[in-house]
């Protein structure tokens, strides 16, 4: 087994890296919290939590605030232990 098996394609752009990196501190994160603190455009953003959902690591809740649709993120357990794993296998890579 090689040192980089453990690397996860999910996880290899820096906005995806930097969603689930917010999420495992945060309990969870809007969609305007994540935008301000990745500098990331709507749709660049949009399309990465899309993947990341797809892949069943992030969980998303819409619901409205007053009346302002707000969607909300939070990792999954399944997320949180990819996550784990490929931060990992980067820190064995770079001999940390």
């Amino acid at each position: 087994m090689s040192l980089i098996d453990n690397i996860n394609k999910a996880f290899d752009h820096r906005i995806r890296l930097g969603i689930m990196s917010i999420l495992m501190v945060n309990d969870h994160a809007d969609f305007n919290m994540l935008k301000e603190l990745l500098g990331a455009t709507d749709g660049n953003l949009a399309s990465h939590t899309k993947a990341l959902e797809r892949e069943e690591y992030v969980k998303v809740e819409k619901q409205f605030i007053g009346r302002k649709p707000n969607t909300r993120y939070s990792a999954t357990k399944l997320g949180k232990a990819a996550f784990k794993k490929h931060i990992d296998a980067l820190e064995k890579l770079i001999g940390k």
